[in-house]
């Protein structure tokens, strides 16, 4: 059967289905290990607890997770420019620069520290940490008020496409016009709006709650549906343009069964109060809101396009679809599986740990307890219970026969215990990398060790933590970029000023290409601080030797590049405002103060010498005459080729004489063409006509 073109109901049938099996594969398979997650890292187990004993818990998810979170931001963060743009066509060199600075600027703008803070978060303890990317359009208003308004002045304002009349008087006065004559003129007072649309480009962290994506998917690129369900409120769904009437009958979830709303609860410690009925104002009731992404043949050409599908309530009613191009999300994981989407976070690797980590914990703490404060074996009424029960030092006991009291000892075992507890510290750093070495606190453990030894040893403990690193640069973080990217250039409707190397300069993103590649500023063993600035500094060393020895023309060092290395400098160490320090430089700046500098030494040449000018006349001359008498070598050499031309036609005349005699007189043929192609060989091959003459061979 042919595909037709699908109408509403259709639609809204295919993305109903599509989100509740997505859904129903998150809560079934995802959200519990989500849930377990939180409440692991929050300092909860699942191994129970005895009434009377030791209730600590060994928080191993948690510890782990906050020492990681440090060293991928400062991964990430050390650098003002995150992720790179790399051109893929000779057209992009220009403009890759530019579109990298402005997006990182747009990048520290919308907050990106505390986004890539999020993201990570989630990545670490609940598998996928996800980034909303998208452009926000919007009306900005101002209010003004405007009194004594004439005719003329009034129909400029009013007639202003922007402007909304909010409140008008009208008063009639009496003037002289022109022609001295007394006439009433009407004048106004205004109180006016002026509606300005903006947008701008948003990026967020979303819950993992409300993010869902069907069971088959592999990636963003290859998923069925990609769906992000939140709640708002119906008063803005109303400014977004929809009837009030259609979105005030639309329900919220479900909280009561949702394992949305559990999530919620674990993650933020409180349950949230969902009751309309208290609410008073209809306009602020909650409402179920997704936006569906997926692929679908609505024109009936046997081509799925990609469309956001925009449904509201517990029902998903399609509210409104439109053709779409990027999926607007970018997927942070930390250990992703190939071929599925889920990966595993650092909760699920180490969830055993914890729990066993926990129960010997317990043991030893109630092993110490009972050691210092065993159980006590008495007579009954033999003892005054009162009296034994107060532990004031030095207090009586009083007993009616000696011997009725008797402590029930209990050997100290913990110290044997507390080796079996070390291996699984060690089981848990060789899962995750974290190690105290690799941290800073066992600095015992690296005493009378070399400065390379010491080195060596964090480098490879923190290997997990590079892997970790290098797996979010080329998922969410490439991604990320890249979606920033495309939105600029994709709503920019006119230039920008950019300050770029330290000057406001106007650049037009729309120009830019969005197929750009993307390079994030991360690797693995890239080494420490000290190791890099160890290599700046003798970079900037044989900068400044090549400059002193060959000057500012040398063709390998400029004035730009030390002092982008000096500004790398002051980067690694924490001070991002290079500028204040060193002037900006670029190539244009650098150019035009070289020919300043050559023209002042020029002139103070001219001033302290006055036979310069004379000398520098007589070197033009010479450079003429140079010139003059290479033309003339030219010459004679073309007429010496034409000599030789003359000459080898006379010389083929004659041997064709002396051929048609030596056969008449003796009968015998001579090879004329060999001897032709032996004289046609040229005499000096590797030399030119004018370095043949030059060199006495004409």
């Amino acid at each position: 059967m042919r595909p037709e073109p699908k109408d509403l109901g259709e639609i809204e049938g295919i993305a109903r289905e599509a989100v509740n099996d997505a859904v129903d594969f998150v809560e079934s398979e995802i959200a519990e290990d989500r849930i377990k997650a939180q409440r692991y890292f929050d300092g909860e187990v699942d191994i129970g607890e005895e009434e009377g004993r030791s209730k600590v818990v060994a928080t191993k998810i948690r510890d782990t997770i906050r020492a990681i979170k440090p060293s991928l931001l400062r991964v990430f963060l050390s650098t003002d420019k995150p992720a790179e743009f790399v051109p893929t066509n000779p057209e992009d060199v220009p403009v890759a620069e530019q579109a990298t600075q402005y997006v990182n600027y747009l990048f520290n703008e919308v907050g990106g520290y505390r986004i890539l803070n999020d993201c990570f978060h989630d990545a670490l303890l609940k598998k996928v940490g996800i980034a909303k990317v998208y452009w926000d359009t919007y009306t900005e208003s101002e209010t003004y008020d405007y009194t004594d308004l004439n005719e003329q002045e009034y129909m400029a304002i009013v007639n202003d496409e922007n402007v909304q009349i909010i409140s008008e008087t009208q008063t009639i006065k009496a003037e002289i016009d022109e022609m001295g004559m007394q006439v009433e003129a009407p004048y106004y007072d205004l109180k006016v709006s002026y509606q300005t649309e903006k947008g701008k480009l948003c990026v967020e962290s979303i819950p993992p709650e409300e993010f869902f994506v069907d069971r088959n998917a592999k990636s963003i690129e290859d998923a069925y549906v990609v769906a992000h369900r939140t709640e708002m409120r119906v008063g803005e769904l109303v400014a977004m343009g929809y009837d009030f009437d259609v979105v005030s009958d639309l329900g919220g979830l479900g909280h009561s069964d949702t394992f949305s709303e559990v999530e919620r609860y674990e993650r933020r410690g409180y349950e949230e109060d969902y009751s309309d009925e208290d609410v008073q104002d209809p306009s602020m009731r909650i409402v179920a809101v997704t936006e569906a992404y997926m692929k679908i043949d609505v024109n009936g050409t046997g081509v799925p396009e990609m469309h956001k599908i925009l449904m509201a309530g517990s029902n998903y009613k399609v509210l409104d679809y439109e053709p779409w191009g990027d999926v607007p999300f970018a997927v942070f994981e930390v250990d992703p599986e190939p071929h599925t989407f889920y990966g595993r976070s650092i909760a699920d690797i180490l969830f055993n740990e914890q729990d066993t980590a926990t129960a010997m914990l317990r043991g030893i703490l109630d092993n110490v307890a009972l050691t210092n404060s065993p159980r006590t074996e008495i007579i009954d009424g033999m003892v005054n219970v009162d009296d034994l029960l107060n532990n004031e030092i030095g207090g009586v006991v009083r007993v009616k026969q000696a011997g009725s009291i008797r402590e029930l000892v209990v050997p100290f075992i913990a110290g044997q215990t507390l080796p079996a507890l070390q291996y699984f510290d060690q089981e848990i750093e060789s899962k995750t990398g974290v190690t105290k070495a690799s941290t800073g606190l066992n600095p015992d453990a690296l005493q009378s060790t070399t400065a390379t030894a010491v080195n060596a040893t964090i480098q490879a403990a923190a290997g997990q933590v590079e892997v970790i690193a290098r797996n979010l640069a080329e998922g969410g973080v490439r991604r990320l970029f890249r979606l920033m990217l495309k939105l600029v250039v994709e709503n920019s409707d006119d230039q920008k000023m950019m300050r770029l190397s330290g000057q406001f300069i106007p650049v037009d993103p729309r120009m830019w290409n969005t197929g750009m590649d993307v390079s994030v500023n991360v690797g693995l063993g890239t080494g420490r601080e000290d190791q890099r600035m160890a290599a700046l500094n003798q970079a900037l060393g044989m900068q400044m030797q090549i400059w002193q020895a060959y000057g500012p023309m040398n063709g390998l060092v400029t004035m730009t590049q030390i002092r982008n290395t000096l500004a790398d400098m002051l980067a690694i160490n924490g001070v991002r405002n290079a500028d204040r320090y060193f002037s900006p430089m670029n190539p244009q700046t650098e150019q035009m103060l070289l020919m300043q500098q050559q023209q002042m030494a020029a002139q103070q040449g001219q001033q302290s010498d006055p036979n310069q000018a004379y000398l520098q006349a007589e070197q033009i001359k010479a450079q003429q005459k140079a010139q003059t008498d290479m033309m003339k070598i030219q010459i004679e050499a073309q007429k010496a080729l034409a000599e030789d031309d003359r000459k080898r036609d006379e010389m083929d005349q004659d041997l064709l004489i002396k051929a048609a005699e030596i056969i008449g007189k003796y009968g015998t043929a001579v090879d004329v063409e060999r001897i032709k192609a032996l004289q046609a060989e040229p005499r000096y091959p590797q030399q030119s006509p004018a370095q043949a003459v030059v060199g006495g061979r004409f």
